[in-house]
Order: C-alpha cells, then structure tokens, then sequence
C-alpha cells in the first residue's frame, strides 16, 4: 500500500466517522426531547389544569423532586366567579408521585385577603388543595383542561364553568 492510498483510506474514514457522529448526536438529541410542563403533571399523577395556559418552561431536579415553571407574566382568573386564583410569573415547589409541596407563587382569594397555595395532594379523584390553616377539595374531573389568564375555563362565552366539590364537600376553603 503506497503513501497516497493510505491517505485515501484515513480520508475516507475521517469523513466516515464524522458523518457517524454527526447522525448519532443529531438522533440523539430527537431522543432527549424534553416533556412540556403540562406531560411532567401528568408523570407525576396531576391533571393538566393545575397550572394555566401560557407555561414557557420549566426546570426539574428529578434527584430532588425540586421544580420551577415559568410564565410569561403575572396570570389571574376566576372560577366559579368565587374562586380568584393568581400565579406569578414563577411557580415553586416540590413534586413528588400526587402530591406538590412548598409551592410558592400561587394565590387564592379567601373572602378579602389573599393567601398561598402551598399544598396540593391528589387523592383518588381529588385534589385537595392547602392554604395552611385550611384545605378544599375537588374533582380532578374539574382540571382536564387548564384555565386561561384573564378569563379562567371559559373564553370563548364569557362565563365560568362551574367546580364539581368532591362527594364529602369542601372544608373551610
């Protein structure tokens, strides 16, 4: 094998290879596509619609169950034209298999004052929501969708669906 045919070979190996890395990183990357927020909730046991419409990202410790979704600003919206709930534009917690501990950036209004958010445990087909000193629960079935800022789950008529309770009621909330 002469000097130039040995060239030849490394070129056409360089040029192999690359083109070897080339493809498996690009097809790597395709496989690594990382889930939405809304696909996380749903790993983890929750409905979709306990976060609003809008969520640009999010950062997940797996590890930890440590998390933060993002917004593109400030949400408010009523349910049931009782309930006003406001997200800020970053949402924290802890998630773990039906439960969201910690949260912080999550408001409801409670007669005249606002108070947070900071539990969420799914049980069965509830969910049952904490402020602390009281808890409320409610029908997953209420979460299928999720509500949009401004206008909470229905936009299109200008009115709010109404809220199923669960079948014990709703306790102090």
């Amino acid at each position: 094998m002469g000097f130039l045919d040995a060239l030849k070979s490394i070129a056409v190996s360089s040029i192999t290879y690359l083109i070897l890395i080339s493809s498996l990183s690009q097809t790597s990357y395709a496989n690594d596509d990382k889930p939405t927020a809304y696909e996380m909730l749903q790993r983890y046991n929750f409905p979709i619609g306990v976060l609003p419409k809008g969520v640009t990202g999010y950062d997940l410790d797996e590890s930890t169950g440590k998390f933060s979704a993002y917004l593109n600003g400030s949400c408010a919206f009523s349910l049931e034209g009782s309930y006003q709930l406001n997200y800020k534009p970053t949402i924290k917690g802890y998630v773990s298999n039906g439960k969201l501990s910690k949260l912080e950036g999550v408001k409801v209004k409670l007669f005249f004052f606002w108070v947070d958010i900071v539990e969420v445990d799914r049980n069965g087909d509830d969910l049952e929501f904490s402020v602390g000193i009281a808890s409320a629960g409610f029908s997953v079935d209420n979460f299928e969708e999720c509500p949009q800022c401004g206008c909470g789950l229905d936009c299109v008529n200008g009115r709010v669906r109404n809220v199923r309770t669960n079948p014990f009621g709703v306790s102090s909330f």
